[in-house]
Order: C-alpha cells, then sequence, then structure tokens
C-alpha cells in the first residue's frame, strides 16, 4: 500500500487532559459472576478501595439488541465509570469490514458514554473472516499506513478519540521500525492515545529481548491515556522461555515492577487489572486492585507532559 497524500485529521494529536480519565484510579475488567459483588459496592468516589474504581467491558461483548446482560451493564453505569475496550476491530487491516463492527460500537458508547474506548494495533481479519487472535503487525511503513487507516475509520465512525494498545509478541523479525516508534507515529498522525499494556510488554521483552524501560521511555507521557497490567503463564512445553499471555493469573512481580517505572515515566494513569480466565472470587481480585492503586497514590512523576 502506497503511503499517499495524508488527508486533514479531525482527531489533532491530544492534550493530556483530553485523552486521561483525570479522575480514574485502578480498574477492573467486568465479569457477570461478580454482578452481586460489583452492585453492593459503594458508588464512584465513595469506594473505600480507593478514587474513582471503575470497570472495563469487551464491548463486542455487549453486541446485543436487548435482555439481561445489557441490564447489567447499565445497572453498573449508574455507579461507576466504564471504560469500553474492544478486541475486534482489526485495525491493521480488512478495513471493508469494520464501518458494520463500528456501528455497534458506536450504538454502545452513546448509551453508555464510557470514559475509555479502547482497541489493539493489530490485525485479526482478512476477506472478512475473522481469528481470534490478535496478531501483531509488521512495523513497515504500509502496514503503518494500513493502521492509521483504520484508526481513521473507527474513530470517525464512533465520534470520539480511542487508544491503542501495544501488542505482546512471541518471535521477532525484521522491521522497518522499533515498535514504539511505530505507535507513537501512527497516535501523532491519527490523532489517537496510547493504551501501554505492561504486561504485553513485558511478554515482548522476555520473549523477543527489547528492552522494557527503553521501550517506555520513547513513549511521549502526552499520548498515554491508559495502562493494563495482567497475569502471564510459562508455554506449556517451553517454560519462561516463551510466556503466554494467557489473564489467567496473578499479576507478576516483575510486571508490579515494570509498572512502577512506567507510573514514574508516564505520571498518573487509570490502571486496569485484567482478569479473562481462572477468574477468582471478587475480593481477590479486589486485593490486585487495592494494590494498584497504591502503585498510583505513591508514584513520583519524572517525565514532562
Amino acid at each position: 500500500m502506497a503511503m499517499g497524500h495524508l488527508k486533514a485529521n479531525p482527531f489533532s494529536p491530544p492534550r493530556q487532559s483530553e485523552i486521561v480519565g483525570d479522575h480514574l484510579g485502578a480498574g477492573l475488567g467486568l465479569k457477570a459472576e461478580h454482578l452481586d459483588d460489583v452492585l453492593a459496592l459503594p458508588a464512584g468516589d465513595a469506594n473505600p478501595s480507593g478514587n474513582g474504581l471503575w470497570f472495563e467491558v469487551h464491548t463486542e461483548n455487549y453486541f446485543v439488541a436487548g435482555g439481561p446482560r445489557l441490564n447489567y451493564l447499565r445497572s453498573v453505569r449508574e455507579n461507576f465509570e466504564l471504560s469500553f475496550h474492544g478486541v475486534g476491530g482489526s485495525l491493521g487491516y480488512d478495513h471493508q469490514s469494520m464501518p458494520a463492527h463500528v456501528k455497534q460500537v458506536k450504538a454502545l458508547i452513546d448509551e453508555f458514554q464510557p470514559r475509555l474506548i479502547s482497541e489493539h494495533a493489530v490485525w485479526s481479519r482478512v476477506d472478512g473472516r475473522y481469528f481470534a487472535d490478535l496478531m501483531p503487525l509488521p512495523r513497515t511503513h504500509d502496514a503503518l499506513q494500513s493502521l492509521i487507516d483504520g484508526i481513521d475509520v473507527y474513530q470517525t465512525g464512533v465520534g470520539r478519540r480511542i487508544l491503542i494498545e501495544n501488542p505482546s509478541n512471541y518471535l521477532d523479525f525484521v522491521s522497518e521500525m522499533d515498535e514504539p516508534q511505530f505507535l507513537v507515529e501512527a497516535a501523532n498522525r491519527s490523532g489517537c492515545g496510547l493504551l501501554i499494556d505492561i504486561n504485553n510488554l513485558y511478554i515482548s521483552s522476555q520473549n523477543t529481548g527489547i528492552d522494557a524501560l527503553a521501550y517506555l521511555q520513547q513513549i511521549p507521557a502526552s499520548l498515554v491515556g491508559e495502562i493494563h497490567i495482567a497475569g502471564h503463564d510459562p508455554d506449556p512445553e517451553l517454560g519462561r522461555a516463551l510466556l503466554i499471555d494467557s489473564h489467567a493469573a496473578e499479576v507478576d512481580s516483575s510486571v508490579w515492577a515494570l509498572l512502577e517505572q512506567a507510573l514514574s515515566i508516564f505520571g498518573h494513569q487509570p490502571v486496569l487489572v485484567e482478569r479473562d480466565a481462572n477468574i477468582p472470587a471478587f475480593a481477590e481480585l479486589m486485593r490486585e486492585q487495592q494494590k494498584a492503586q497504591r502503585f498510583l497514590d505513591q508514584c513520583t512523576y519524572k517525565g514532562s507532559r
């Protein structure tokens, strides 16, 4: 794909206040099995877990016309801020199928008014066929332009600025630019912000040998609007020689340490604790949420916005 002439972008590079949930603290992924626990919590800032507890949902799980799932989300939204995190946008490729997808996302945004909206800087669809994987893009100029085009379609369709998330990498490959350069260029040229997934970055550093701290230091704090942390697992056959982004375990101590470094660079950002498999009791997740909130409360900002 040729890079071509760049058209005017209605989503200019954001000011920090435009992409950050200023009052949000540490959040959790919303799980149906925890509905009673969530609805029993005090609302919003009155919650004893810390300032601004919020919940994230995978947007595609709510592509339904009605019923208990949407009613559940409406009940939560009465007391807490939401973040919509997409997993099926395929921003990097096959944009022909995107408008119908984005239309459904916009309908949910219009009703629930989430504080944050994000997607992955990956591809997961080709010729209209969806793959249940978030596959990294080749970091070439052509792939960069394709990602920018996909972000443009998505942001124009929903009428909101979004954040894009860095992928997990399992193999190293030849590229024309490194990943921070790739993501920053996409953000600057599309007007989106960045969601830095610390677990993905740690996995990539262990699997491919990149320097995680140097990676973080290449990201302007002004572009960052959210941070994710999660658990991972060693490959069943290769062990810790290959880490898998499973979201099925507690957050690893190395990820906590990297989160502390990220907060010192980016300052106070909404931090989400992800858990999508081996779902524990709600109290256990709240302990991790409270630990993340302590990291936020104690962070010392060293960068410049």
